[in-house]
């Protein structure tokens, strides 16, 4: 059937305008906005705005450094996360700093509300409900975007954020349908006219959603319960978390297991399964695995863990982390009633799986625009990534990026050293990916300086400088700053001399007794002395600091040595990244290269020596040669056409 198109007409412009309203979206267009852009939002439907067809949580390990990162940058998502969370919780806190991660579970309709009310509120912003078909493109730059309306909207620059509606696909079981995720509309046009028009090389991705059940049907007294921390805890630097008080009304989340009958289930009914059929034809998340996928990949495992998630205060649906599925409806309701404390459970949504379609991202430069239209950004799923954090992290880059284009100001690019962020943009533009990319603290090398808790220390020097950190809150960021910097200053010009009360201590702890005076400092790098252990043997400051200023003190001395020479490393880096590739390249004219270094840096194109360097198939044989190269100067150029 053939769908009417609506008569062209000539709608407003814009400066910039974004496509989707997702979490990539949502900061794209806030950045953009708030950096005084003209800026136009447009999403399929209003009522899903920063929703979450997944898990109801943000943050974890390196997700939660990532809104973190967004908050030091004048990002959106930590402010409306803790306007909405249920339950906060720290992550390995008896493990190191660089590991440590808050993730907190959302009131996903609330998160929605909110989000959406912010975007409302904002000036330079219209949010407008909308199907994006076409792009305007003119002597290969964006000129804004057309609409299955027919409204012709012009801008100067354009930001897909189109997560998983471009062409989406529900799967579950044999049933099968064209959606976005939720049973939303999905967007047919759009990625078809990328691939077709403007010759986007064009991937299909897949990912999935458990059942969702009745919390009222859950035995819970079979299942463990995980409360939130009696501590306050807040993603955004600008909550006031600083007194010792505890959280209230915060709702549980509950533990339990699949078991061998679930398994044999699953085993009996692979034949139905799309992941084993054949259905399903896209590249599904490595790292979060359906669950038939995990029943088969290992064998081995008699259980896996089930999280259950409530959804928000307001509803008793409760979300089954971990039982991500595609598996017809009948065998889901199978599985769920043989889990202890969910035999009685009823299911008011099935799993499914959704594909959808995926720019390629080593189409992408560093500041997220696509190489082969001037003007126009990509972020989020579009870009093979999964999570809400990372999109949002995407979102917030290329919002920022098309705002300055947009300005005439020049882009800005996070380094790997400077960001979780920077590491995810750099992992998709130099490395590519072939399946939904999820961050993790072991893809960024320099983790130990990338940390939750400094965040603001690496990044809002640059939200103040690009415009979206208020003067107002970077006085309070340099107050605290200064406030680190004078008591390191005191703590080192403090003598602790040999005394009965320290000698205590220090036997007490295992340690010898002192023989000499000991700096301040240096007893603060002992593993088992605190800050506030210390204080007992030295004068208290003149004015009481709060518990980030000494936590970032205790942090900066017991882990000094290492963190030195992650910052040496770095320091390496930035040389490598000094050194910038002549644009238009001919990579085929230089002698040496090997035919593999050729191909893959003729395709990525990359920007720097440093860049160059982390592509898979290019050595270092080929890096020494193409340095060689650059610094004589003889660079062979492609012929201009």
């Amino acid at each position: 059937m053939q769908v009417a198109k609506g008569k062209p007409y000539k709608a407003k412009d814009y400066d910039v305008i974004v496509v989707g309203a997702g979490h990539a979206g949502c900061e794209a267009a806030l950045a953009a906005a708030r950096m005084g852009n003209k800026t136009l939002l447009m999403t399929i439907t209003l009522e899903m705005v920063a929703f979450m067809p997944c898990n109801p949580s943000v943050g974890g390990p390196a997700k939660g450094t990532v809104v973190r990162e967004i908050d030091a940058l004048g990002g959106e998502m930590g402010k409306n996360i803790d306007k909405t969370y249920v339950q906060m919780r720290m992550l390995n806190t008896s493990k190191g700093p660089a590991v440590r991660a808050l993730r907190a579970q959302a009131d996903k309709r609330q998160y929605s509300i909110e989000m959406k009310h912010t975007l409302e509120e904002e000036p330079n912003l219209t949010l407008r409900q909308g199907m994006v078909d076409d792009l305007i493109v003119e002597d290969g730059e964006v000129k804004g975007v057309i609409t299955s309306t027919g409204a012709h909207y012009g801008a100067k620059t354009v930001v897909l954020t189109t997560g998983t509606s471009a062409r989406g696909k529900i799967i579950i079981g044999e049933l099968m349908y064209s959606s976005g995720p939720n049973n939303s509309q999905p967007a047919l046009e759009l990625t078809k006219n990328l691939e077709e028009k403007y010759g986007f090389d064009i991937v299909r991705f897949k990912t999935g959603t458990p059942p969702r059940i009745d919390g009222n049907t859950i035995h819970y007294n079979e299942t463990e319960e995980q409360p939130g921390d009696a501590e306050v805890n807040h993603f955004s630097f600008e909550s006031s978390d600083d007194e010792y008080i505890p959280v209230k009304d915060q709702l549980s989340c509950w533990l339990t297991y699949t078991n061998e009958k679930v398994h044999q289930i699953i085993r009996d009914n692979l034949d139905r399964a799309p992941m084993f059929t054949g259905v399903i034809e896209g590249v599904g998340p490595r790292y979060c695995p359906s669950i038939e996928d995990k029943v088969v990949r290992f064998a081995d495992k008699d259980r896996h863990q089930l999280f259950l998630e409530p959804e928000g205060r307001k509803t008793d649906e409760y979300y089954i982390d971990g039982l991500s599925t595609s598996l017809p409806e009948e065998v889901q309701l199978q599985m769920i009633h043989n889990v202890k404390g969910l035999e009685d459970a009823e299911m008011m949504r099935p799993g499914y799986a959704i594909e959808y379609d995926v720019v390629s991202p080593y189409q992408l430069r560093p500041t997220l625009e696509t190489k082969l239209i001037k003007g126009l950004y990509t972020a989020g799923q579009i870009n093979g990534t999964s999570g809400y954090e990372e999109a949002a992290g995407q979102g917030l880059i290329a919002g920022i990026n098309a705002g300055r284009h947009a300005l005439g100001k020049k882009e800005i690019v996070l380094k790997r050293s400077d960001a979780y962020i920077g590491v995810l943009v750099d992992d998709l533009v130099t490395k590519g990916t072939n399946e939904p990319y999820r961050l993790l603290t072991s893809r960024a090398e320099y983790r130990l300086i990338l940390r939750h808790d400094n965040a603001d220390l690496r990044l809002t020097d640059i939200g103040h400088e690009i415009g979206l950190i208020s003067d107002e809150r970077y006085a309070k960021f340099v107050q605290k700053r200064q406030a680190i910097e004078d008591e390191k200053k005191r703590l080192e010009s403090i003598r602790i001399k040999p005394n009965p009360e320290i000698d205590a201590y220090l036997e007490a702890h295992g340690d010898k007794a002192l023989k000499d005076g000991v700096l301040a400092s240096d007893m603060l790098r002992r593993p088992y002395m605190s800050y506030q252990d210390l204080l007992k043997f030295i004068p208290a400051p003149d004015h009481e600091l709060n518990k980030r200023v000494i936590e970032q003190i205790e942090i900066q001395y017991k882990y000094e040595g290492y963190i030195k020479k992650a910052e040496e490393k770095v320091e390496k880096l930035h040389r490598m990244e000094a050194k910038k590739i002549p644009t238009n390249i001919d990579y085929n004219a230089i002698d040496g290269l090997a035919t593999e270094a050729v191909e893959k840096l003729t395709k990525i194109q990359p920007e720097t020596l440093a860049q160059a360097s982390r592509i898979s198939g290019v050595n270092p044989a080929d890096i020494s040669i193409l340095a060689v190269y650059i610094q004589q100067g003889r660079i062979a150029k492609k012929t201009e056409e």
